[in-house]
Parts: structure tokens; C-alpha cells; sequence
């Protein structure tokens, strides 16, 4: 199988002649400098990209910290204020027998983010050292981008918990700080995935500048 892939090149629409627009989708030859459709100037390759995608995901691994050593939420009860932590939530949830919903947070607050941030950087330095790209590592880079949305789930329950648990004395609950700096976070990756020229990738087989 290994060999049969290596015996099929990828075919890229540079090495084609062609170019394509990154707005609407319509491929043009190479030397086209708009697209007739959308207006849109088109160009092969976005040199600058990886220096946003650097500058982004460096961004979101700084504001991360907050995220986790702050309190996320801020439970009072009867005039009793207690704090948790994205981690200590998790534990609090396991504490009470919510095994599956700890499981949840845990997989959306802790796995996912460092997970993309593993793979943004992985993505972004095999294209600097010039190592060949496949099939495999753009399919890595379409699940980072569709999966980041779905990091917000932490931030969405604390956002309903906060609206409907408003009953004053008895019992009220807030965001903490962290709650922000995780949405900063979230957004940062991302903006660093959506920065990604992911054509890039195809570019390291063939030997071309980065």
C-alpha cells in the first residue's frame, strides 16, 4: 500500500497551471490576477500565512493558562462562595457521579485545545523543515479546522448555568476570569487554523520555498 502511494504523485494546481480563488472556488490559469466572479485577487500560494498562523496560535497558548490556573466558575450558596477550575470542575462532576458529563468537559476543555495545538504547530513546522506532505496531513488540518467550534461547549454551559441560576441569596452562579480567557483561547486557535494555507502542504514533495 506504502508503495502504491508513492507511485501516485500528487497532481497540485500549481504544478497544473492553475490557480484557484479562495473565495468563491473558481480556478483560473496561472498569471490570473482577479477573479471575474468575485473580484477577488488571486494569488497560488499565501507566503505570509504561517507567520499568522505562529503569531495566533501563540496568542491562544499564552491566554490558556489563565484559563486553567483561574477559576472558571464561581458557585455561591446560602452566601458561601466556592471556585472551580476547568480541572477541578471535571473532578466535582466525578465527585457527584456525573462520570459522563466529567468525561465531556474534560475531552472539550483539556483534550481538544492542546490537541490543536499540537497539530497546528506540527502542521506549520513540517512545512518549514520542507518534509513532504500527504493526503493524511491535510485531513489532519480539515479536522482542526471543523473541530475548534466544538471547544466552546465549556464556555456555553457556564453561559447557561450563569443565566438560569440567579436566585440571589440562595443560590447564584458566574463566570470566573478563565471562562474568558478559554473563549479567547478558542478563538485564537481558531483564527491560526483559518490562517493556514493549507495548498502549503502540497508544496513540500515538490522542493518549493515555504
Amino acid at each position: 500500500m506504502a508503495n502504491a502511494e508513492r507511485a501516485q504523485p500528487v497532481l497540485t494546481a500549481r504544478a497544473a497551471g492553475l490557480v484557484g480563488c479562495a473565495e468563491c472556488g473558481h480556478v483560473y490559469q496561472l498569471g490570473t490576477e482577479t477573479c471575474t466572479v468575485c473580484g477577488t485577487r488571486l494569488v497560488s500560494r499565501d507566503m505570509t500565512s504561517l507567520q499568522r498562523v505562529w503569531a495566533w496560535l501563540f496568542a491562544g497558548m499564552v491566554v490558556y493558562i489563565p484559563a486553567n490556573v483561574y477559576p472558571m466558575l464561581r458557585t455561591t450558596t446560602f452566601g458561601n462562595t466556592q471556585e472551580s477550575t476547568i480541572v477541578g470542575g471535571v473532578f466535582e462532576l466525578m465527585d457527584h457521579g456525573s462520570y459522563g458529563v466529567a468525561l465531556i468537559v474534560f475531552f472539550a476543555s483539556v483534550i481538544i485545545p492542546v490537541s490543536k495545538f499540537i497539530a497546528i504547530a506540527y502542521l506549520a513546522i513540517r512545512i518549514q523543515r520542507g518534509k513532504p506532505g500527504t493526503t493524511a496531513h491535510f485531513h489532519l488540518y480539515e479536522v482542526v479546522e471543523f473541530i475548534g467550534r466544538w471547544s466552546m461547549i465549556d464556555v456555553f454551559v457556564v453561559a447557561i448555568l450563569s443565566a438560569l441560576v440567579q436566585l440571589n441569596f440562595v443560590a447564584s452562579i458566574h463566570p470566573g476570569i478563565a471562562a474568558v480567557s478559554f473563549a479567547l483561547s478558542v478563538a485564537f486557535t481558531m483564527i491560526s487554523a483559518n490562517s493556514f494555507d493549507p495548498r502549503l502542504i502540497w508544496d513540500a514533495p515538490e522542493g518549493k520555498p515555504v
